[in-house]
């Protein structure tokens, strides 16, 4: 990856990490549902307008809409107002790691090796161990198991991502927001009441970030980078997220760091980078790659190489200008499918 994409991953990761901050001040003057569906409204319109067809089935875009925009923050922005501290809200949600690789087998019928069974393992034992740590803090379980619920909502909602295929995530992400937008209307209304909100500037921020900064440009410097790299390449610069997540709690908000608390984070992230990386390749006779049969390269196959279906090969990963877009949600690209959950 060139220095200036690389430095721009990296940014993403900080404005992704940075939006549960965010959040959780905009928690301070909007109740959580209303919270989101300002969140998706912005961020649909104007843009609808510009966007043109999402490029996938209706049915595909409703799917997204409801369990990434409903199920997922719904719960998340819930859990956070009964409690959960943002740091640790932006480590508990990459559990959508585990959840996506396990909807992907029953519900995709996809394969699971044993490399990523061990690493999700890894992966659920520091999830377990934030349970743990919070029950013996009379913590707020009930909040830990409303962004556990979140989490699953991210998960189901890669596999409706990854179904739907969708040329242009920054195009298929405004359409969402349209969809969810709606239907998180009404379940404000139904559960939280008719609105009374003072506007504050804070609160005005909050809203604006979220909706502009995190999710239409977030989304859309990540379709970029995806025209440009294998999404395995991409991909695992979402592990930042989570890093940036917990530096900014302790140091906008004072959110402690607890050694288990530390601890369940790196297990979480190396178990998911593990899940998700591919093992190196064994040269061996006939030019082919250990593991690998039918002539496919890299673990793909049909003759792909890196990835690329076609057998066109790139270099450091690059792609070609007029190279294809790697399906947004492909649980089979490194470790984070959408990687904002923020």
């Amino acid at each position: 990856m060139r220095t200036r994409h690389l430095l721009l991953a990296v940014g993403l990761a900080a404005v992704w990490g940075f939006n549960f901050v965010v959040m959780e001040a905009g928690l301070r003057h909007f109740p959580p549902l209303l919270f989101v569906t300002l969140r998706f409204a912005l961020a649909a319109f104007p843009a609808l307008l510009f966007a043109g067809s999402p490029g996938v089935p209706w049915r595909r875009v409703l799917a997204a809409g409801v369990t990434l925009g409903v199920a997922q923050y719904s719960l998340l922005l819930l859990g956070m107002r009964a409690g959960m501290p943002a740091g640790l809200t932006s480590i508990v949600v990459q559990a959508q790691a585990v959840f996506t690789v396990v909807l992907a087998v029953f519900l995709l019928k996809e394969r699971i090796t044993g490399r990523r069974v061990a690493g999700l393992c890894v992966a659920f034992a520091g999830l377990v161990l934030i349970g743990v740590d919070l029950g013996g803090e009379g913590g707020p379980i009930g909040a830990f198991l409303l962004v556990v619920g979140g989490a699953f909502g991210w998960g189901l909602g890669n596999i409706a991502v990854r179904k739907a295929a969708p040329p242009s995530s920054l195009r298929f992400m405004i359409w969402l927001s349209a969809v969810a937008a709606v239907p998180m209307f009404g379940l404000s209304l139904l559960v939280e009441g008719v609105p009374q909100v003072r506007l504050s500037t804070e609160g005005v921020l909050a809203v604006l970030y979220v909706a502009l900064l995190a999710t239409l440009g977030g989304f859309g410097v990540w379709g970029f980078l995806l025209k440009r790299y294998d999404a395995s390449v991409v991909a695992p610069y979402s592990l930042l997220v989570p890093v940036f997540g917990m530096s900014s709690a302790l140091l906008v908000t004072g959110e402690p760091i607890s050694p288990m608390k530390l601890a369940a984070a790196v297990l979480i992230i190396s178990g998911v980078l593990y899940a998700g990386a591919r093992p190196r390749r064994r040269a061996v006779p006939g030019g082919t790659s250990s593991g690998v049969s039918g002539g496919a390269s890299n673990g793909v196959p049909g003759g792909a190489s890196n990835g690329v279906p076609g057998g066109a090969g790139r270099r450091d990963g690059d792609r070609s200008r007029a190279g294809s877009t790697a399906p947004t949600g492909d649980s089979r690209y490194g470790p984070a499918a959408v990687a904002d959950g923020s």
